[in-house]
């Protein structure tokens, strides 16, 4: 099973930016749930929606302005080897283009699209730098198994 610190690792290539005490973020993944087995889409990306929940608004990328508690959502399956991702990209997937609390698993990235996998998310600033509470970035994950 792998750890939080684990994905903050895998994310530790994007600069960051700090939150304060009064500021404590939150994000969670509502679905898919820990230990559930899902259905892979049938397009070419073998996409499924994955639901996130934040204290933050989670807008597009460039679109909060001044609003501290604003940002958008990077995911990564398997994170801790990087090899679900979007070639040349350093994440599967985020919803920095349309912000919201749907993000898409792209699983048709990875070598072995249907089995056991771990979607991670973490909660990015305006300028895609992850959130940072006590120095450890705001992330989430969950176990899956994809057929």
């Amino acid at each position: 099973m792998f750890r939080i610190a684990a994905i903050g690792l895998a994310f530790a290539a994007f600069p960051h930016a700090s939150a304060q005490a009064q500021d404590r973020p939150t994000l969670e993944i509502l679905w898919p749930r820990a230990g559930s087995a899902i259905e892979l889409g049938a397009d070419p990306e073998k996409a499924v929606g994955v639901i996130v929940r934040s204290n933050f608004t989670l807008l597009p990328a460039g679109r909060c302005g001044d609003n501290r508690q604003c940002g958008h959502v990077h995911m990564k399956i398997d994170p801790n080897g990087d090899t679900c991702n979007i070639p040349g990209k350093p994440y599967n997937s985020m919803n920095s283009d349309v912000g919201g609390d749907l993000i898409k698993a792209r699983f048709g990235h990875c070598p072995s699209p249907a089995g056991q996998h771990v979607i991670g998310v973490l909660l990015a600033d305006d300028h895609h730098r992850p959130i940072l509470v006590d120095g450890k970035p705001i992330t989430a994950l969950v176990t899956v198994t994809t057929k």
